[in-house]
């Protein structure tokens, strides 16, 4: 039986990307999402509720991150959840991040007389979900 790992988050960096190229050779680029769900709550207000997400991209799409990641750029991540495990001073500790297999850019809508801005997306290839090293996709197209 096949198991499901998938995830797609939409909302907003909260601060630059952060850029390395660890020993193992490949690029990585991380940052933190900030995630918005607004609810109501049983005397009809609206209550918003915030979650955060470290993002983690590689190769190409490592450095398109770099590059597009400014604190509050709006984007969208497909990707799968990673869990990492370690042990510190006898005491087990565990994260789970998000590993992006495609980032899509949102911005804003310009005013009338701006040309609309490009979005910008970065897809991993299929093997890229496993070896971070073999990522080659870059794509860029016009959204009006």
């Amino acid at each position: 039986m096949n198991q499901l790992n998938s995830i797609i988050l939409e909302g907003n960096v909260v601060r630059k990307a952060e850029f390395s190229e660890p020993k193992t050779g490949f690029l990585v680029c991380r940052f933190p999402l900030a995630v918005n769900r607004k609810t109501k709550t049983p005397e009809g207000e609206t209550k918003e509720e915030v979650s955060y997400f470290d993002v983690e991209t590689y190769g190409e799409m490592a450095e398109s991150c770099y590059k597009w990641c400014d604190r509050g750029q709006g984007v969208r991540v497909v990707g799968r959840l990673k869990q990492s495990r370690w042990e510190e001073n006898n005491k087990k500790h565990s994260k789970i991040f998000v590993i992006a297999e495609h980032v899509e850019y949102k911005f804003s809508k310009p005013k009338p007389e701006e040309k609309a801005p490009e979005v910008v997306q970065a897809e991993a290839t299929a093997d890229a979900a496993t070896e971070p090293a073999k990522e080659e996709a870059t794509t860029a197209e016009a959204v009006f």
